[in-house]
């Protein structure tokens, strides 16, 4: 099974953003980290993506929005989540 693409929309102080990156170092995923602070133009295409929200992070998984940190930590809790990563075993 491939590795999924992962794009993170964050910035650099957001404590969920870190949270989101550690989880996803933890599972050795590579991931497109995209720092709205930095690239303030992507915030638009951020909030267009994920369906009006402008909290980061907001991640993408393959193109499916995810959500949030929040809604990361639950696919992993409840095992769905090397599934969409391709990182199942």
């Amino acid at each position: 099974m491939a590795m999924a693409e992962v794009e993170v929309y964050t910035t650099p102080f957001c404590p969920y953003c870190t949270r989101t990156r550690a989880l996803l170092g933890r599972k050795g995923v590579a991931f497109t980290d995209i720092d709205i602070t930095e690239e303030p133009a992507r915030r638009t295409e951020m909030i267009r993506r994920a369906g009006g929200r402008t909290s980061v992070p907001q991640i993408f998984i393959d193109g499916e929005h995810i959500g949030g940190s929040d809604e990361l930590v639950a696919l992993d809790r409840t095992g769905q989540l090397d599934a969409k990563l391709g990182t199942s075993k």
